[in-house]
């Protein structure tokens, strides 16, 4: 897979999850997004998955024409950031990039 085919299909799945995490919204709301996104990395700055995270918020980034804010919560395995983004409202403009031992492991996201 191409690398621009990779990010198209990376950004549409996290639209189509972040979309069905959102509550059903009333017909006056504000177009998405009206303030900036953040994507939770639970794990080290400097690492792949920050990395991944960091490209990633460049994409959408653009995409959106929103500034998208990479946060490291490093910690427990990934369980202190999953924890943070679990507790946050389900808004859609606090994603998790997780691995997939966080979400098997814990399975409580």
């Amino acid at each position: 897979m191409n690398p621009s085919r990779y990010w198209r299909k990376l950004v549409q799945t996290l639209c189509l999850a972040s979309a069905a995490a959102a509550p059903l919204a009333a017909q006056a709301q504000a177009n998405y997004p009206d303030h900036p996104i953040r994507i939770i990395v639970p794990f080290t700055a400097g690492g792949s998955s920050d990395i991944q995270g960091r490209l990633l918020a460049e994409h959408l980034g653009k995409l959106y024409g929103q500034s998208v804010v990479v946060e490291n919560r490093p910690g427990a395995g990934g369980h202190i950031g999953g924890k943070f983004v679990a507790d946050s409202g389900p808004d859609g403009y606090t994603l998790l990039l997780g691995s997939i031992g966080l979400h098997a492991t814990y399975g409580v996201y």
